[in-house]
């Protein structure tokens, strides 16, 4: 019997794909969260074999609660999401996430999946594979991608300064220089765009 944990935010589909996966005779759900930091606490709780991830959970994301439950139970996880960004699928498979598949997925092929990660085995999605591999690459540099990922969190030009240990005039010419090559208006639209691409 695989034991597992689903995290999603809409509650109709986590149940639906509770439902699914509870249908089948070597499948167990034994624990389910609505966010990320609710998936780790009960991944810790309850110590599932196996964590089934939406990837767009708030606060945060999927692939930081995927991250943390591997790094704290050693577990499989298998990551499900509506928006496949090959970027954010290398950063999935960088962090030892088992499976990366779409929610058009049907509960029969992700139930072997699942018996897949399980036994150790890595499943990719094939459409999100052959776009990773065509996918450009991130136009941003370094410090550029860091800045943005503290422009998602909302804060004040103040305050990423200090998060990034920069003058805040360097700050806004790292943004103005990123926000001209996404073609963003904002720096909050940048930074989206960033993550929507998953550079960030």
């Amino acid at each position: 019997m695989i034991r597992l944990l689903l995290a999603d935010d809409e509650d109709l589909l986590r149940g639906a794909l509770g439902t699914l996966l509870g249908l089948e005779p070597d499948l167990r759900v034994a624990g389910e969260a609505a966010d990320s930091l609710a998936a780790v606490q009960v991944a810790l709780r309850v110590r599932p074999d196996l964590a089934v991830l939406d990837l767009e959970m708030p606060p945060g994301d999927g692939l930081q609660a995927a991250t943390d439950i591997r790094v704290r139970l050693g577990i499989p996880v298998v990551l499900v999401t509506r928006h496949a960004r090959p970027a954010v699928l290398r950063r999935a498979l960088a962090a030892g996430v088992g499976g990366f598949v779409p929610k058009t997925t049907p509960a029969t092929r992700l139930a072997e999946i699942i018996r897949a990660v399980h036994a150790g085995r890595r499943y990719v999605d094939p459409e999100i594979a052959a776009s990773a591999l065509t996918e450009d690459d991130c136009p941003l540099t370094a410090r550029e991608l860091e800045i943005l990922r503290v422009v998602r969190g909302g804060a004040p030009i103040a305050d990423i300064a200090a998060a990034v240990h920069l003058a805040p005039g360097t700050v806004r010419n790292y943004l103005s220089a990123a926000m001209a090559k996404l073609g963003a208006a904002t720096r909050h639209a940048a930074a989206h765009h960033a993550w929507e691409q998953g550079w960030i």
